[in-house]
């Protein structure tokens, strides 16, 4: 299918640009912390702006992978973000992949095959109907709210996992919206596209979701956030597929299989994150 190739795409994009963010956000001094120079920062450093490059790459890997596919297939199979994290950070730090590494990465795939075989979402319809759109950002903003009010009250990776989640309900509401403006393409061409709020918004929560991310990666380690981002945005990924496009999941027995391979998936995260690759990667920030 060419919606998972592209998903897959966008999961190895987007982990390779964590990697590089996180490098540049290490060095940035506390005070920084939730403002726009942050990015002024950020933006005076090459190994940030190759990051920034391929986001740009996985964006528009997952526009095709959205436009291609339900939302509850694509979004759950950046998943394998996190064990490509960790081995394109290995590649960078020039360490080896230990065997605990490679165990995680095992589970995380197995966990995520197993899951989607037996949710095997179906059906849903290309853009959303009605006014749907508003309880929906409404919520979304709720959410959004807590997490970063909660966020501001802690500091270190307690602050970065928060910031994390915020990001990835960022990202999961940017997918949502995009998948929901290139059905205007379909219908209506290239104007059709461009008269539509949805692309807009998508750049907008886009935007937000990655200066959520930024202070995420500044307020502490990789490990902290790269669960909470990948996780996060799968798990909030698939309920706006249900939700918004009306995507449906097998129930009755298939529950636990799907459970299983959650549990694998969250195994593998831990063992992850656990990982010496995985610590040696939070590196001293300054301030």
């Amino acid at each position: 299918m060419i919606s998972v190739l592209f998903a897959v795409l966008t999961a190895l994009s987007n982990g390779t640009a964590s990697v590089l963010q996180r490098r540049a956000a290490a060095g940035v001094p506390d005070s920084e912390a939730m403002r726009l120079s942050l990015i002024g920062h950020l933006m005076r450093k090459k190994v940030w702006l190759a990051g920034i490059g391929l986001v740009i790459v996985a964006a528009v890997c997952q526009a095709v992978a959205l436009a291609t596919g339900p939302i509850a297939v694509v979004q759950p199979i950046f998943v394998i973000e996190l064990p490509a994290t960790l081995l394109v950070a290995g590649f960078v730090m020039r360490a080896g992949v230990p065997r605990q590494v490679w165990c995680g990465v095992a589970a995380v795939t197995l966990g995520l095959a197993l899951g989607m075989a037996a949710a095997a979402p179906v059906g849903g319809s290309d853009d959303v109907q009605g006014a749907a759109w508003v309880p929906a950002l409404a919520a979304t903003a709720a959410f959004e709210a807590v997490l970063i009010a909660a966020a501001l009250g802690t500091f270190g990776n307690t602050r970065a996992a928060l910031l994390g989640l915020a990001a990835a309900c960022g990202y999961a509401l940017t997918a949502a919206l995009m998948k929901d403006a290139m059905s205007r393409l379909d219908a209506g061409g290239a104007a059709g596209l461009l008269t539509a709020w949805q692309l807009y918004a998508t750049a907008v929560a886009g935007v937000g979701a990655l200066f959520l991310l930024q202070n995420a990666l500044q307020s502490g380690s990789l490990v902290a956030v790269q669960p909470m981002l990948t996780l996060g945005d799968a798990l909030i990924s698939i309920t706006y597929g249900v939700a918004l496009f009306g995507e449906e999941l097998r129930t009755g027995w298939w529950l636990l299989p799907q459970l299983t391979g959650v549990a694998l998936i969250a195994a593998g995260c831990v063992v992850l994150a656990r990982s010496p690759l995985a610590t040696a990667d939070a590196s001293p920030r300054t301030g």
